[in-house]
């Protein structure tokens, strides 16, 4: 049987994309997403847990990130899962795991702030207008059940 490592995600931007390039002049954007959940403890109140994912973006589909998100967009990101190992200044040897976004939608509606632009971007294409993409990003909570479990 194959194996599958995908990461579907769909939060804000905890702050503006940080853009770097490498020596071969290739755009890099670190982001930094928001995904919460809300659920009742066991009193009965509300409660709200935050988790924080760092998805990084490369070439056009960087530039379009640092070009069109803000601090506060929503977006959905898809992906494999990637962990990398590095050496820090004093030698010992750092991981991390990110999320290596290969599709990036934009799903804040024209003028709400953050983002403020619609689009689905694939890495690698040009910027697209509006798709239907963003619009069932607006209808996410209205959408029938129809799933049978």
């Amino acid at each position: 049987m194959s194996s599958l490592n995908k990461a579907q995600l769909i939060g804000r931007l905890g702050q503006d994309p940080e853009v770097r390039y490498t020596q071969a002049n290739t755009a890099v954007a670190t982001l930094s997403i928001a995904t919460s959940e809300r659920y009742k403890d066991s009193n009965g109140e509300q409660q709200e847990k935050t988790e924080w994912h760092r998805v990084v973006a490369w070439g056009r589909l960087a530039e379009i990130c640092q070009q069109y998100l803000t601090k506060g967009s929503l977006v959905y990101i898809e992906g494999p899962i990637q962990t990398r190992s590095w050496e820090d200044n004093q030698g010992q040897k750092r991981y991390t795991t990110e999320i290596k976004a290969l599709q990036m939608t934009m799903l804040d509606s024209k003028g709400s702030g953050g983002g403020g632009q619609g689009g689905n971007q694939n890495a690698g294409n040009q910027p697209q207008p509006m798709s239907s993409n963003v619009e069932l990003g607006k209808d996410f909570d209205n959408m029938d059940d129809d799933l049978p479990f």
